[in-house]
């Protein structure tokens, strides 16, 4: 294989090549699922298999997976971006419940892949949340995990590893412990999503590959010279939302990018560790993620950009400063590294909800039901996500859409969005600003003590004020 930087990792061993045919005339259909993603994959696929008689079609505008879910870092976390916020909200049993339903998560996928066939590298190791690099990290974490004790969460569900566990599992800088949680695998996400999309059609679901919609309303999904009509409107679009009105500004479209490293020799994973291929990421404000790849691979990415505008990207110099930055960081993270070369450099577009809160809702009176704001987290959200839109379009008793991520009554209108630029542009790179300067600041402990609190105490601030 070349040494050259490549455009995905995933997608390179597993090419999005298009396997169904486009769109050409005008159709209609009981439940038209808009993208090929995790969340469109999903719904479609439990609401065949939870009604077979049901006729659902799904558009996709290039390939199933060959956007942001075929190019994320591969965790499948048993969980939702904040929510914390929404079980410290909750008492006794409904709590429990709720913890059930995202614990359960990674459990859910590991039967499905079973029970469809689906190879996607799938390796149920838990996360370590490394405080590395620096000391702040490690109050970071113990922070945090004061926060998890109060909505709930045990110490089966996340534990602070002191500082010779921690370094055991994970061979990083200056490691002084960590939270670990088992409730995350790790998978090849390309795989994941063509063996859903194979999955749904098995099941009878009709997939449209290279039908892009150009226009979204209503029961109608427009196309370049025809249209798909259908009683229920599933837009699964993540962080491509805002090219719609009906959709604007209901997800921020935001950059994660990625690096892998050329497969990597027995003795230096001996030193990496990751034994378990657990999922890793340190505990700054950056975001970092990672995993040991099924051919000995470091993925590793961390927080992206943000274009003015909200428009998406899937296309990024590997030259660029953005890669060359991650790239440092990674070799600061694992100075083991030596001269292994970053074979890889990709990157995507996702989307977050305001407040960074995870939601589905269905608006009955319209026809639509939408789900998403992951924030990167999206891989395991969606299965539970598919789920509750499931079991919503088709009127199920069940839990799932009495849960607290839910928008309540149902209405379009309630799902709270974002400022009309530039005020989203402005917050994002002041926030990312405030993240940066804390970093200059910890990294080597070279400032004074009060001037790394007051910069972390300054990102914390602006990170609430963007909420």
């Amino acid at each position: 294989m070349s040494s050259q930087p490549q455009a995905c990792l995933w997608l390179d061993q597993s090419p999005a090549e298009p396997r169904w045919p486009p769109l050409t005339q005008s159709a209609r259909c009981d439940v038209a699922v808009i993208g090929g993603g995790y969340t469109g994959l999903w719904t479609a696929y439990y609401l065949k298999r939870m009604a077979p008689e049901l006729e659902v079609a799904l558009l996709e505008a290039e390939s199933c997976g060959w956007g942001a879910s075929g190019r994320n870092g591969g965790w499948l976390i048993g969980g939702l971006a904040g929510q914390e916020a929404h079980l410290r909200g909750l008492d006794g049993e409904r709590r429990e419940q709720a913890r059930r339903r995202l614990f359960g998560i990674v459990d859910e996928v590991a039967a499905v892949l079973a029970r469809e066939g689906i190879e996607c590298d799938f390796a149920h190791g838990g996360v370590l949340y490394a405080a590395a690099r620096y000391p702040e990290q490690e109050a970071a974490g113990r922070r945090w995990l004061r926060e998890l004790r109060r909505a709930g969460h045990g110490e089966a569900d996340f534990r602070w590893l002191e500082r010779e566990e921690a370094q055991s599992q994970l061979g990083a800088r200056d490691v002084r412990g960590g939270v670990f949680s088992p409730h995350c695998a790790v998978i090849q996400p390309a795989r994941l999503a063509q063996g859903l999309a194979r999955a749904a059609a098995r099941l009878g679901g009709r997939i449209h590959e290279r039908s892009p919609v150009r226009r979204l309303a209503p029961g109608v999904a427009g196309l370049d010279g025809c249209e798909l009509r259908a009683d229920v409107i599933v837009p699964a679009l993540e962080g491509a939302s805002n090219q719609f009105p009906l959709l604007g500004r209901c997800l921020l479209p935001v950059q994660s990018l990625l690096l892998a490293t050329e497969p990597l020799p027995a003795a230096l994973w001996e030193e990496i560790g990751l034994a378990r291929r657990q999922a890793f990421g340190d505990l700054s404000r950056m975001v970092t993620y990672g995993q040991r790849s099924a051919d000995g691979r470091l993925v590793f990415g961390a927080r992206g950009g943000y274009r003015l505008g909200g428009r998406a990207q899937w296309d990024f110099d590997p030259d660029g400063a953005e890669f060359a930055w991650r790239e440092r960081l990674l070799r600061q993270l694992f100075p083991a590294l030596g001269a292994a070369a970053v074979q890889y450099r990709w990157g995507g577009t996702l989307g977050v909800a305001r407040a960074f809160t995870p939601y589905a809702m269905y608006d009955r009176r319209a026809g639509i039901a939408m789900a998403g704001g992951y924030g990167g987290e999206g891989v395991g959200a969606a299965n539970l996500m598919g789920r509750t839109l499931a079991e919503w379009i088709l009127e199920r008793d069940g839990d799932l859409t009495s849960m607290p991520w839910v928008v309540p009554e149902g209405r379009l209108e309630r799902v709270r969005r974002w400022a009309p630029e530039p005020v989203p542009w402005l917050g994002y790179h002041l926030l990312r600003g405030g993240y940066a300067l804390e970093e200059r600041l910890c990294v080597g402990n070279a400032a004074p003590a009060w001037a790394r609190r007051g910069a972390g105490k300054l990102a914390a601030a602006l990170e609430s004020l963007l909420a």
